[in-house]
């Protein structure tokens, strides 16, 4: 059933357009899978075939989320194999997906965004484009990724515009707020030329030595700045993602308006940050109400 796998990330890559790194994470998943089954030396793969898998995946500790996945990329091979008649079968359709606990997202406050953009030394290179990142992934609400892989051609700031390619590869246009857009000239004007002396980068977001910055390097520089601002919580990149839908329900936007702004093609995944809404609706309630 290996001998199928190759063509199956093809399949994944040309005609569901999904991006490298998704189609590296379902290798993955089914290698582990397939290697069990040759390690059991199944012939014929049963319901039960995969329930032994799941339970030895809890036997060794892994999360349930991660469980979750695995079975999900399992299911979808079977779907494959079968479609493609070369399996009479699909013994994963009657198997319940393992339930993974749905994790509230970390949040921040505007103050501690404040915070965090007021400690930063804007008079160093380093500085100004640091600043011009963390306020654009709040700001923007992007993705690591997303803010990795944004090129000059993709700034259209006339028109107060970016544009990014998300998950596998969607394009979508998105505002710029007036401040992102202030860091972000600043940036482009004062350092990025100075990072980028030999001009063969198109990146918009480089290092010192002119290459397109890293997710770690992203990383690094909001945890840098996040510790110096004194805020104790882990905040990463998604943190101010996370924290930009949230405040935009906060402040009365549309469910389906933050679904576009982040670029998910399902509303259930926005959906998650409806329970936070909640819980501030909660607190002003309990704050302002006389009954409360």
């Amino acid at each position: 059933m290996k001998d199928y796998l190759k063509e199956y990330l093809i399949t994944l890559r040309v005609e569901r357009n999904l991006s490298p790194k998704t189609c590296d994470a379902y290798k993955r998943d089914l290698n582990d899978y397939l290697d069990y089954v040759k390690k059991e030396k199944i012939l014929k793969i049963s319901q039960m075939d995969i329930r032994n898998y799941i339970r030895n995946l809890n036997n060794q500790g892994l999360a349930p989320s991660s469980i979750s996945r695995r079975f999900s990329s399992i299911r979808s091979y079977h779907k494959f194999l079968t479609s493609e008649k070369l399996m009479v079968e699909n013994p994963t359709l009657i198997i319940s997906s393992p339930k993974s606990p749905k994790k509230l997202p970390v949040v921040i406050s505007e103050h501690e965004i404040s915070e965090i953009i007021k400690c930063i030394d804007d008079e160093s290179h380093f500085g100004k484009r640091d600043k011009a990142i963390i306020e654009m992934l709040y700001s923007c609400g992007l993705r690591v990724s997303e803010i990795c892989e944004l090129e000059l051609s993709n700034l259209f700031l006339d028109d107060d515009l970016i544009r990014v390619f998300g998950k596998g590869m969607k394009e979508r246009l998105l505002p710029i707020g007036k401040r992102a857009k202030v860091y972000l000239n600043n940036y482009l004007i004062h350092v990025r030329p100075n990072f980028n002396k030999r001009g063969q980068s198109s990146s918009v977001f480089l290092s010192r030595n002119g290459k397109a910055l890293t997710r770690a390097m992203i990383n690094k520089i909001l945890n840098r700045w996040s510790s110096l601002s004194g805020i104790s919580k882990s905040i990463s990149p998604h943190t101010l993602r996370h924290s930009f839908a949230t405040h935009l329900l906060e402040g009365g936007a549309d469910l389906r308006f933050v679904q576009a702004l982040l670029g998910h093609s399902d509303i259930t995944t926005t959906q998650i940050y409806t329970h936070l809404d909640k819980e501030h609706l909660r607190q002003v309630y309990k704050t302002h109400h006389p009954r409360s």
